[in-house]
């Protein structure tokens, strides 16, 4: 939606709060709009030459915790509360925002029987629930306070409450939903056939060790770890807010590679993080078999390989955030990263020689790009990185590119039958909407990280 303004995003959030199932006051139109105002111009301001960035979680100070859990979790969110409260304004909230890295805290938010909006103090433990949305973790719990609002650079607000993300206002775009083109449609199709060596590689692996166990069982768990290490890397060059490109290809043909190198580690960590991941669920399940059969006794060994595989997969998970870091770093040298189609990073600093260019390109707004999806454009329209990654796909059916922009927004290219198609707004986090899609979602990860 363009021509958007903080007063459209305050009345999706008062009809959202209006469903939700708690029942909760809802604030008037009025109050919503100040905070989304204050937050919107604060955005534009700087505090020791830096830009604001910071979080807001909406909460009541007076009953900040109404429906704890029976078990709380050591790591689970906690506020501390200022001496007095302190108007909440551009100035202050400036100020604040060197105290609290969004990444680690966000500040506490509410308003008086006036309408007055206060900051009356500050929610710790954030660091986890960014690492679930990263997938840097498999561990969730539930988040503090009515909704949070996270300020990520200027004029843009992400609305979130729990782990769904609402909404996003770019400057005068409001941005209701994120395309899923990694999970869902053609660009995820082509991700999980890069997938094949990891797969023939664990088929072999499930043959010769565990040949009771079926293949077709962990397949969906191979794609889901092939997606979210691709999407982790995207979010590690997001985080640099350099801007960067990556393009998935056949050969060197058009490539200009200032950096040529060959590093497999990143698929072969996967590699290694899968099949132990196969071995902690065998040794797992035989232990708990025999203690439902049972059994006084359990041979030690079965103990001793446990251990020995749950200590493997949290090292190859560690290996992998290595490689993504990598990898995700010679993003920031002018050019693009070449990856192979099993993920193999073969050069950085790659200049695209492409020149042909199509008449249009096409958005789609949906993740399978349908026909009726679909709206021409001028490529023309676009900067110079985006105009060569269009030329090359455009040139090489096969290829697939990605455009990181230095505000973090990701567009994805790749030719489907005779047109050029263009996704924007791609979804990399993992936000979810509620509870089952969180716990299936811990079902397919491995435990520890990727």
């Amino acid at each position: 939606m363009e021509n958007s303004r903080p007063q459209d995003l305050a009345l999706l959030v008062q009809n959202k709060l209006r469903l939700a199932k708690n029942r909760t006051t809802v604030p008037d139109i009025g109050i919503l709009e100040a905070l989304f105002d204050c937050l919107f111009f604060s955005s534009m301001c700087k505090e020791e030459s830096d830009l604001i960035r910071v979080t807001v979680t909406f909460i009541d100070p007076s009953n900040p915790d109404p429906t704890p859990p029976k078990i709380i979790v050591p790591e689970r969110w906690s506020f501390v509360a200022f001496e007095r409260p302190i108007a909440m304004s551009t100035k202050s909230l400036a100020k604040l925002s060197k105290a609290a890295d969004p990444s680690c805290s966000s500040l506490a938010v509410y308003y008086n029987e006036q309408g007055q909006l206060f900051v009356w103090g500050m929610i710790d433990q954030a660091m986890h629930y960014q690492n679930f949305l990263n997938y840097e973790s498999d561990t969730h719990s539930e988040q503090p306070g009515l909704f949070q609002v996270a300020v990520s650079d200027i004029g843009t607000l992400h609305v979130l409450f729990d782990y769904e993300l609402l909404a996003t206002l770019k400057q005068n775009v409001l941005v209701k939903r994120y395309l899923d083109v990694l999970t869902i449609g053609p660009i995820s199709k082509i991700l999980k056939k890069n997938a094949e060596l990891l797969k023939l590689n664990i088929k072999e692996y499930l043959t010769e060790a565990y040949p009771e166990e079926a293949y077709e069982d962990w397949e969906e768990y191979l794609d889901g770890l092939w997606i979210q290490t691709f999407s982790r890397l995207l979010l590690k060059i997001q985080n640099y807010q350099h801007g960067g490109a990556i393009l998935i290809a056949d050969d060197h043909e058009d490539l200009d590679i200032k950096y040529k190198i060959h590093y497999q580690r990143l698929t072969n960590a996967m590699i290694a993080h899968a099949r132990s991941a196969i071995d902690n669920f065998f040794f797992e399940r035989t232990i708990d078999e025999q203690l439902e059969a049972g059994r006084r006794s359990i041979n030690k060994r079965l103990y001793q390989h446990e251990a020995l595989s749950i200590n493997t997969k949290k090292g190859t998970g560690d290996e992998i955030s290595g490689a993504i870091s990598f990898i995700a770093s010679q993003s920031c040298v002018d050019g693009v990263v070449l990856f192979d189609r099993n993920m193999v990073a073969n050069g950085f600093g790659t200049v695209l020689r492409a020149k042909r260019m199509p008449r249009k390109i096409y958005v789609s707004a949906t993740s399978t790009a349908s026909s009726k999806s679909l709206t021409a454009d001028d490529p023309k329209h676009y900067g110079t990185r985006h105009r060569s990654m269009i030329a090359y796909c455009w040139n090489h059916p096969n290829a697939l590119g990605l455009v990181i922009s230095q505000d973090g927004e990701i567009r994805v290219f790749s030719k489907i039958e005779d047109k050029l198609i263009m996704w924007e707004n791609i979804k990399t986090q993992q936000y979810m909407t509620n509870k089952s899609q969180r716990q299936k979602t811990q079902m397919l990860k491995p435990s520890g990280q990727a």
